[in-house]
């Protein structure tokens, strides 16, 4: 295995994860303890069967000295996996990043009930590069653009653009009327984890997200909407919009969680990651990668 690269098996890689400090003997414990929700016998036959490794990409014994910190892979099995027949789009590919424009309801990784039907899967598959690791997330439910990593060399480089928000981010999205407010609007909150487990909700206390937002456009309905994340907060455009009374269109977590919470193609989330710009941390080159001729409201592009 490559050094940076993730194993790899028909295709798809591997899931990363250090093991926490705990009281285990065994690695097999420690896994059966932290994704109680997989049954110890599932557990023992991916050891039996070669699908849970080492750092180095060997495989591990079910009865393997638990040691915190170590890094392992594992590699997650769905039964009946779902399938979403709609295309991304690469934009770029270089020896260190590649940018695609991701279609909704495509995962970036993998996650719940998708392994195979996700973007790193079907970006490993096309370019035969297990060391592709996406560099930032953007939720199963918005469309856009994703910048990947593809050189385990240069990683850090661009990794730290994220951290130290040295990257401009820029989001459109449909959404209802809001005339009383004064454009630009900064709009600063706290934001915690809420229930379901997968939810965010604004609290009171000191704000951890800050959202830019302005109007592109205007129409009797739904005006499109300009937004610049200043912050990453978890769904943080979406509980922002919803805060202001203007939930995003078709948005099926907010104001309320929708019933049941199933996949609606002909309805999908009216928000988009649109640009991303930065300075090259390599060549010092500016830097701007857009979604191109896309237009608020685009249908998702289908499979044939």
């Amino acid at each position: 295995m490559h050094r940076g690269a993730r194993p790899t098996r028909d295709g798809i890689p591997a899931s990363r994860f250090q093991l926490p400090p705990g009281p285990w003997t065994t690695v097999l414990d420690a896994l059966c303890a932290r994704f109680p929700q997989v049954g110890r016998e599932t557990w023992l036959d991916r050891f039996a069967r070669g699908r849970v490794l080492d750092a180095q990409g060997r495989p591990l014994e079910a009865r393997g000295a638990f040691r915190a910190g170590a890094e392992i892979f594992y590699f997650r099995e769905v039964a009946d996996e779902p399938r979403i027949p709609f295309v991304e789009t690469v934009l770029h590919a270089d020896a260190h990043l590649v940018v695609v424009d991701k279609p909704h309801f495509l995962p970036v990784t993998p996650t719940g009930a998708y392994v195979r039907e996700t973007l790193l899967t079907r970006l490993v598959q096309r370019f035969d590069n297990p060391a592709l690791v996406p560099l930032h997330r953007i939720d199963r439910d918005t469309a856009g653009l994703v910048l990947f990593s593809a050189d385990p060399g240069s990683r850090a480089a661009y990794q730290a653009l994220f951290r130290e928000r040295l990257i401009r981010k820029e989001y459109r999205a449909l959404a209802p009327p809001l005339p009383q407010l004064r454009f630009p609007h900064l709009h600063r909150s706290r934001l915690e984890r809420a229930e379901p487990f997968f939810l965010m909700r604004e609290v009171a206390g000191a704000p951890n997200s800050e959202t830019v937002i302005d109007v592109q456009a205007r129409d009797a309905d739904a005006w499109c909407y300009r937004l610049m994340p200043i912050t990453g907060r978890k769904h943080q455009l979406r509980v922002h919009m919803a805060a202001l009374g203007v939930p995003i269109l078709n948005d099926p977590f907010y104001p309320r969680l929708r019933e049941p919470l199933e996949d609606d193609h002909a309805r999908p989330l009216q928000l988009f990651a649109e640009a991303l710009e930065f300075d090259d941390p390599l060549t010092g080159e500016r830097r701007r990668f857009s979604r191109g001729q896309g237009v608020a409201g685009d249908a998702p592009r289908s499979v044939p």
